[in-house]
């Protein structure tokens, strides 16, 4: 697929981006697809360039550019050893609040392209990027049609900045997919989430996969390829349904 890398002006820097679009036509609707903790790297440019060749146009950020230059990682070398000292310092650059504040310049940025079609665009997130796509569809639900977290965790917690928060304000279809016994995002708490999204009106599907924590990610050990292609037709079905028509 087509890809460039383009920089955009956050309130707090400047953020390396990826953006992709399909081979040929246009124009398309765009998703912004919220990174996971192992940050941009190959494979998380392989599933950008994936979504793009569905026919969309797909805004990779990297949102650990407030730390600086770092990586790529090797997930399957990173969680042989202390990974919470590898990514943490990483991951306290960022977070939902702050993934959702610069989500107002990756907007912006997509109104100036004119192979976008329409306002109304899709997120998704991995991993930590699961509650960074749901609270930016919260703080700019007139934006958004859909969010998709794959294995996100900490979506319902007592943290101001808790994605379950965002439901009320939520205009979007939301799709969450868990992780067998994911330590990160427990029955409890995926029972507060759904009931948050229920109490506000939400349309959401819940989905738990036989799989692990990060089935997604082509380059975690725990990589479950039959998991990941029904999660590639979920997450395709949602934004397909929602974002055709340039709504």
């Amino acid at each position: 697929m087509p890809n460039a890398a383009v920089t955009i002006r956050t309130r707090d820097g400047d953020c390396p981006a990826y953006v992709m679009t399909p081979d040929r036509g246009g124009p398309w609707p765009a998703v912004i697809l919220y990174m996971d903790a192992g940050g941009i790297r190959p494979a998380m440019v392989d599933m950008a360039q994936r979504l793009a060749g569905a026919g969309y146009v797909v805004l990779l950020p990297d949102l650990f550019y407030r730390y600086g230059p770092y990586g790529p990682f090797v997930p399957r070398e990173v969680f042989a050893g202390d990974f919470r000292a590898v990514l943490g310092p990483l991951m306290a650059t960022t977070g939902n609040d702050k993934a959702a504040g610069d989500t107002q310049a990756f907007l912006g940025y997509l109104d100036t392209r004119d192979d976008v079609a329409g306002r109304r665009i899709g997120a998704v997130g991995f991993c930590m990027g699961g509650g960074m796509a749901l609270a930016a569809a919260g703080t700019y639900p007139d934006r958004f049609a859909a969010a998709a977290s794959f294995h996100g965790g900490n979506l319902a917690t007592d943290a101001p900045t808790s994605p379950h928060l965002f439901a009320p304000k939520l205009e979007a279809e939301v799709y969450v997919a868990a992780a067998e016994a994911d330590g990160s995002y427990p029955p409890a708490m995926a029972e507060r989430l759904e009931k948050s999204l229920t109490q506000a009106g939400v349309r959401y599907t819940t989905r738990t996969y036989p799989a692990a924590h990060g089935w997604m990610m082509p380059d975690f050990p725990v990589y479950d390829h039959a998991a990941a292609e029904r999660g590639w037709t979920e997450m395709l079905a949602l934004f397909d349904r929602t974002l055709r028509g340039g709504a």
